[in-house]
């Protein structure tokens, strides 16, 4: 079991070792820019600037944007005023982006009538980003003043945009209840894809899993997301689905998400989600799984900020704990330490500070937790040097909970030692920890509702802007009027375009019809013409036949004649019923073939043999052919080729497929020559020669027009001194 256990162990880390593949790109950069109108150079704010690797940021109310990006980064900027726009980073150098179509007519009046206003909401909400982490308090009051610069306006987008910020701000200090009320206000006003999307962090977060679902899943179908946005979407589903105790339903969406995180090199993603999974995994008891995906996030952690490493080593060394693997978790944790102390420790403060994570990782805490796994081993003088750092390091960052739980473990450990006066001396100063932490706790507690108070006058003043909004949109309706005759106007030109654009229509309609029309007179036209001349060959083909019955009767061969007879009334029949078909199988025309030259040998049985070799591996039954169309080639072969010869000659006929589409039909005769032929004839034969062969080149000519050069004829000599004859005809399938 053990050796499945190590082999699956080793196929995991191949198949996932992909995953921990990510770029090496160069070093982030400050790219700044900005993005007007093309027409009238006018600064477009709000506009959403996001790059493939997951960074984003809006245009403040100059259209100015700054963004952390890499040689290479494709740029994102997206608007409901113009269509989404991408621009891949070449320099370092300002990127102006240029929009074409906005500010058109329909939407000037609006930014007319909105004047300065516009901008100076923009630079309120700016303002109210910029305080998001430092100052609470500050941050609302921004939001506040960008809802009250909206009052006279009423703004949809707008006041949409200042209640998702205001949400977002509440969400990252905690105050999920406040956030998920805002937000669910900027739905009410208008939806956004980004909204829902920090909507369903919010329900997660606060525990409504099921909410979260709802919220999210139509998003599903959503096709115009960009990927960072589509990312987010599968990793909160994930997180909804693993709240709700469905662990193999969070691991698929985490997958999915991973997946395109890999696809645009999304890199801060890649690496949360491959923890996620392995979380996802480990609450599975999955270990070998588990394991393969956590060392792939050290491994891709590696490679970007190293808070983000120390914050991946302690996550596995919180794994290794909960499998009793105390000895990897050490030296894991000790890593940690040391890129720690490698790091500002202002640094470190201020972003722990910023996120308000109750077990932030400090050098106490990592020194007490080294501690604990020693102590779970057993190795009590190996822990306490460990909780000894750890009570310093409190004590003088003022961490009062760290202090009092590594001063209580010291004071147990000694206890288990037997070192008595140490442990009361390590349990008195654990009981003055105590009443320190009992006394910052009350004031903590007071300040909370304090500033619970402040944050509910704030938020009510907010309330109190949005009715004075409602009841402004009486004032806004008047501008909103004027709007609507414009956009009456509009559509009147847009009438006037349509009725030109269906004009156009109904002539190419009409010129196509005329076309089409034309198309099938020809078409008509030339049936009329096969039909003619296939008419005009019939009696010439028939003529010839009663010659050589009456050739019998004048021998007095009445056996003969009545053999011939009855032979050429099956040919006959078998002519007319094909005389009304353009084409008709290859292997009947063969068979008419056969039964004529039959004919005619039984006439000039002195004057040649024949033969007919058919290659076996034809499918002839596949192959079509003009009715009639070999056998005036093969009465001239006969008749002008052959008679006048003075030795017995020899007529074949052979069928060769050239390749699967293509037949060739080649008849050969060693008879006198065409050159000698023409000599020997009289005008009157010249005449009917010449009608005979014009009419078979006349078919084939329209036959190839119709059908798209199915048949081509070419006669040549068969020997170098101009005597024999060989004529080629390839047919085509279609």
């Amino acid at each position: 079991m053990a050796l499945k256990n190590y082999i699956g162990f080793l196929f995991l880390l191949m198949v996932y070792s992909g995953f921990a593949q990510v770029n090496s790109r160069s070093s982030r950069i400050d790219i700044k820019g900005s993005v007007k109108g093309k027409e009238n150079f006018m600064p477009i704010s709000g506009v959403e600037v996001s790059t493939n690797s997951g960074q984003y940021t809006r245009t403040n109310g100059l259209g100015e944007f700054r963004i952390k990006a890499s040689i290479g980064d494709v740029l994102i900027f997206e608007s409901p005023e113009f269509e989404t726009v991408r621009h891949r980073i070449a320099s370092d150098e300002d990127i102006d982006v240029l929009v074409e179509g906005y500010l058109a007519d329909t939407s000037r009046k609006k930014k007319e009538f909105s004047g300065r206003s516009t901008v100076g909401h923009q630079q309120f909400l700016d303002s109210a980003n910029f305080y998001k982490k430092t100052n609470l308090e500050k941050s609302i009051d921004f939001v506040a003043q960008s809802i009250a610069q909206l009052g006279k306006r009423g703004n949809k987008q707008e006041l949409s945009t200042a209640l998702t910020t205001l949400g977002e701000i509440y969400l990252y200090h905690k105050q999920y209840d406040l956030a998920i009320a805002n937000l669910k206000d900027a739905l009410a006003t208008r939806e956004s894809v980004k909204t829902k999307l920090v909507l369903g962090k919010a329900y997660v977060l606060n525990g409504e899993f099921e909410n979260a679902v709802a919220t999210l899943d139509p998003l599903m179908e959503v096709k115009n997301m960009v990927p960072y946005q589509r990312i987010e979407l599968f990793e909160t589903l994930g997180d909804a689905k693993k709240g709700m105790s469905n662990p193999d339903n969070a691991l698929d969406f985490y997958k999915e998400g991973l997946e395109i995180a890999q696809k645009n090199q999304v890199s801060p993603k890649i690496i949360d989600l491959n923890s996620k999974i392995a979380d996802a995994y480990a609450s599975g008891d999955r270990l070998i799984e588990a394991e393969g995906f956590y060392n792939n996030s050290l491994s891709l952690s590696k490679a970007v900020a190293p808070e983000r490493l120390i914050e991946e080593n302690e996550k596995v060394a919180d794994f290794y704990n909960e499998k009793n693997r105390y000895d990897d978790e050490i030296k894991l944790r000790k890593k940690s330490l040391t890129e720690l102390k490698q790091l500002p420790q202002q640094k470190i403060a201020k972003e722990n500070k910023g996120l308000g994570v109750p077990d932030s990782i400090t050098s106490q805490r990592i020194n007490y937790k080294i501690a604990n796994a020693y102590i779970a081993q057993d190795k009590l003088d190996e822990a306490i040097p460990y909780l000894e750092r750890s009570i310093v390091e409190a004590d003088s960052e003022d961490d009062l909970v760290v202090q009092k739980d590594a001063t209580r473990k010291l004071s147990e450990v000694y206890r288990y030692k037997g070192d008595f006066s140490k442990a009361l001396e390590s349990y008195q100063d654990y009981v003055a920890v105590v009443d320190s932490l009992y006394i910052r706790k009350e004031q903590e507690i007071s300040q909370a509702a304090r500033f619970n108070r402040e944050i509910a006058t704030k938020q009510n003043r907010i309330s109190s802007l949005e009715q004075e909004r409602q009841l402004s949109q009486s004032k806004y309706s008047l501008a909103v009027t004027e709007q609507q005759l414009f956009q009456e106007t509009s559509k009147r030109q847009k009438w006037i375009i349509y009725s030109l654009v269906f004009g156009l229509l109904l002539t190419a309609l009409t010129a196509f019809l005329f076309y089409r029309s034309n198309k099938q007179q020809k078409l008509a036209n030339n049936l009329l013409a096969l039909k003619s001349l296939r008419t005009q060959m019939n009696p010439h083909f028939i003529f010839n036949a009663l010659n050589s019955v009456n050739n019998f009767i004048a021998k007095s061969d009445e056996r003969s004649a009545n053999r011939f007879l009855s032979d050429f009334s099956v040919l006959m029949r078998s002519v007319l019923e094909n005389s009304e078909e353009d084409f008709i199988p290859l292997s009947k025309e063969l068979e008419l073939l056969q039964l004529y030259v039959k004919l005619e040998h039984s006439r000039f049985a002195d004057k040649f043999d024949f033969d007919i070799d058919i290659d076996k591996k034809i499918d002839i039954e596949a192959f079509e052919i003009p009715p009639m169309l070999l056998q005036p080639y093969i009465e001239n072969a006969i008749w002008h080729g052959l008679r006048y010869k003075e030795e017995k000659g020899f007529l074949k006929i052979a069928v060769n497929q050239i390749n699967k589409e293509t037949l060739e039909i080649i008849i050969t005769d060693n008879g006198i020559g065409r050159k000698k032929s023409a000599a020997l004839k009289t005008a009157n034969q010249k005449k009917q020669k010449s009608k005979g062969m014009g009419n078979i080149k006349k078919r084939i000519q329209i036959l190839n027009d119709m059908y798209k050069n199915k048949v081509d004829v070419s006669i040549s000599d068969l020997y170098e001194d101009q005597t024999g004859t060989k004529v080629s005809l390839k047919l085509k399938k279609d």
